[in-house]
């Protein structure tokens, strides 16, 4: 393999499960998806950063959820990052790519030089499923807390699924003889079977402002498993994450072996976006000839932007709204 060359375990996630202590998991490395996201913008380092952990997070929960769902991860904040914005669209058939966008919307004169979860003030963690038509989405929220995406994570699956959960990740910048330099990203994810569900007391949790932990959902014998499995992954080494070198299950075997771990059919991932011409009519549906108006330009046109993929739409004004005309070519009542 050259310099430069796509890696056969690059813009995966590799599902598996720890036997001896009752724990599965996920592995995923990221390469084109961060560069999908991150080329379409000129992020400063602070929001690229924050923009990665939540692609890699998104990434990692995401590989669970069914064909053709919709993830979405969001975090709100009143800080100079004021919005991060993942969507992870599960495969459309078996053996296809999942998809996966992200953007953010921040204040540049507000950015700071402490670190990208600084960059955050209060405000909340958020994850959406969509199941299709007729199927009324899933919504959970947690605060941002723990000084990180990823512990705002784990704080929203102790809190809303009782499910003892840990995320290991690195991500960065590689830097190589002969390569543009890019971002790349590799994380584990770890989360106790589920059981029946546990009796968590109504004083609330262990972790910041009364949050359950993951040890407050756990009865002692799956602790002390899961003590055991923290401690196994505490040593994993940045390279071995993001670097070119170590393949997932090999990972796994280096930091796992004695816990039995059994992996299963990985699912690729690849950067994409759902917008198109028709999304951006059927978004401006709502408006009236008056709104449709106040938003045509000097040339005449109205005009729109996808945050995610950064697609440019030129529309004729007359063609959207309320009362829109039916374009050349469309049926009468369709």
């Amino acid at each position: 393999m050259t310099l430069g060359d796509k890696i056969a375990w690059d813009d995966t996630v590799l599902p598996f499960q720890l036997d001896k202590s009752d724990i599965r998991g996920r592995v995923a490395r990221l390469d084109g998806v961060l560069s999908g996201v991150l080329n379409q913008h000129a992020y400063p380092p602070q929001v690229e950063a924050l923009v990665a952990e939540m692609a890699l997070l998104t990434a990692l929960i995401g590989q669970t959820v069914k064909l053709r769902w919709k993830l979405s991860l969001q975090v709100q904040s009143n800080g100079p990052v004021r919005m991060i914005a993942t969507d992870y669209y599960g495969p459309t058939n078996e053996g296809d790519p999942a998809r996966i966008r992200a953007y953010a919307t921040y204040d540049a004169d507000r950015l700071t030089d402490s670190t990208p979860f600084e960059q955050l003030g209060k405000g909340y963690f958020a994850i959406l499923i969509d199941q299709g038509q007729g199927m009324k989405p899933y919504q959970g929220i947690t605060g941002l807390t723990g000084g990180s995406l990823q512990a705002c994570a784990e704080a929203y699956f102790a809190q809303s699924e009782q499910l003892a959960t840990r995320f290991s990740l690195k991500f960065g910048k590689s830097i190589e003889p002969g390569v543009p330099e890019h971002w790349r990203a590799g994380g584990v994810m770890l989360q106790h079977m589920p059981k029946a569900s546990p009796e968590v007391s109504g004083e609330g949790g262990s972790g910041e402002e009364g949050l359950l932990t993951a040890m407050d959902v756990l009865d002692e014998d799956d602790g002390e498993n899961w003590n055991r499995v923290n401690i196994l992954l505490d040593t994993v080494e940045d390279l071995e994450m993001i670097g070119p070198s170590v393949p997932p299950t090999d990972l796994l075997v280096r930091l796992f072996h004695e816990e039995q771990p059994r992996v299963f059919d990985a699912q690729s991932v690849k950067f994409g976006c759902t917008c198109s011409e028709d999304r951006v009519r059927q978004s401006l549906s709502i408006y009236s000839v008056k709104d449709i108006e106040t938003m045509t330009t000097d040339e005449g046109t109205v005009t729109a932007d996808c945050q995610f993929c950064g697609k440019h739409y030129v529309l004729d004004p007359a063609t959207v709204g309320k009362d829109a005309k039916p374009m050349d070519g469309d049926a009468a009542g369709a």
